[in-house]
């Protein structure tokens, strides 16, 4: 892929579970070449994390770890930390999430390697982030999603907060280290100079309140759980039809009236109590029943139609299995196959990000464990396969058989 993007950055991964791997995948999706550095008996923490597993492989793991070239280390020893200081005089890019401090007890943080390398790029995620009064805590996703309130947010207004689906604090996350890995080459290429990139999960889920936090910083008061609807638009969430879940999404004044001519509300287009969105979020009790009592005598496919053909967003609230068989999805090639070795043809999500010159790609399947550990220990370094395969037998490196 020398055409991608990302051609020619090497980028040492010493990250594992999720907002790391999914920061490194991006940028292997983009053509940088990522060299997972694992632990040799027990790897990245997901490749336990199951079922389902394919054949012994974690359907975890596989999901964030494509494009990668696994390598077992063990960089705690002496043998492999001279390995690892090898590897890292060659690379770009580091990226880890260890709990701030660790890498620093070992020689391994930011000043100590940005003063042998100071062309290197270091990424760091962490649960709060490297500074503040919290800095030391251990951040996980769900943590995260509570301790920055957007588990409060989330939910029916009756019922308990409740966690996202997804992953969205790691996944924020590693698309901020993402961006933040990317304006750091920028920059390197004026400079000549890498730098420190500070990701906390806690940062990340903050910078998603957006408008809330907008909310409570001019009223003074926080948000509370809406459930399905939106606070400051209407109507504007999930109604029940005869057969389906429908979600509405009218965003303003115009499609409030195509949107009412088209479900055979046309009285409720000229009601003065409904006519701009300031008022339908006001009325909003007294103007949700109407529309629910109209769209359940419908089938969900005859409301779907007759909104789409006059232009008012809308959308089914479909499984997983429905919404990755939409030909959309196909058309887009957000799904990809691949060859894996040890499993045969399995699938994995396509990449988001399209480039109409320079386009990434899904090239290689995530790597077992040790899969590399052999060719870029000789190819990278040199070193010759009598003292590879002696460094395993010590268990300081681990190879694929």
């Amino acid at each position: 892929m020398t055409d991608a993007p990302l051609a020619g950055v090497t980028i040492l991964d010493l990250s594992r579970v999720l907002a790391g791997p999914y920061c490194t995948m991006l940028a292997a999706d983009m053509g940088a070449r990522v060299i997972k550095i694992e632990h040799p008996e027990r790897g990245d923490d997901t490749r336990a994390w199951g079922p389902p597993f394919q054949n012994g492989e974690s359907a975890y793991f596989l999901s964030v770890n494509r494009n990668k070239e696994s390598v077992a280390l063990d960089f705690k020893t002496a043998d492999g930390r001279r390995i690892l200081d090898g590897l890292i005089a060659r690379a770009d890019v580091l990226v880890e999430n260890f709990r701030p401090g660790t890498l620093a007890a070992h020689g391994l943080g930011f000043a100590d390697l940005h003063a042998r390398h100071p062309r290197l790029i270091y990424v760091s995620i962490s649960g709060f982030g490297q500074t503040g009064p919290r800095h030391e805590e251990a951040g996980y996703d769900a943590i995260a999603q509570a301790e920055g309130g957007l588990m409060s947010i989330t939910g029916m207004p009756d019922g308990p907060a409740v966690r996202l689906g997804v992953a969205v604090a790691d996944q924020t996350a590693g698309m901020f280290a993402f961006q933040g890995l990317l304006l750091a080459l920028r920059s390197r290429d004026a400079t000549g100079r890498g730098q420190l990139v500070d990701i906390a999960l806690f940062d990340s889920v903050l910078a998603l309140l957006s408008y809330q936090a907008s909310q409570y910083f001019a009223t003074g008061e926080a948000p509370t759980r809406h459930g399905n609807r939106h606070p400051a638009i209407a109507p504007y969430e999930t109604f029940e039809t005869a057969d389906g879940v429908l979600v509405l999404s009218v965003g303003n004044d115009d499609q409030w009236q195509r949107f009412c001519h088209a479900v055979g509300l046309s009285t409720l287009a000229g009601d003065t109590r409904f006519l701009t969105n300031t008022q339908r979020v006001r009325e909003y009790s007294t103007l949700r029943p109407i529309i629910a009592s109209a769209l359940a005598r419908r089938s969900l496919a005859d409301v779907l139609t007759a909104l789409r053909a006059v232009g008012v967003p809308c959308g089914a609230v479909r499984s997983i299995a429905e919404a990755l068989s939409d030909p959309q999805a196909i058309a887009r090639s957000m799904i990809e196959t691949l060859d894996h070795p040890a499993i045969g043809e399995i699938k994995n999500l396509g990449l988001a990000i399209k480039l109409s010159a320079t386009p990434g790609r899904v090239r290689t399947a995530p790597p077992r464990l040790g899969e590399h550990t052999r060719s870029v220990l000789h190819n990278d370094l040199g070193l010759l396969d009598e003292h590879i395969s002696a460094f395993e037998a010590r268990g300081i490196v681990r190879t694929l058989k």
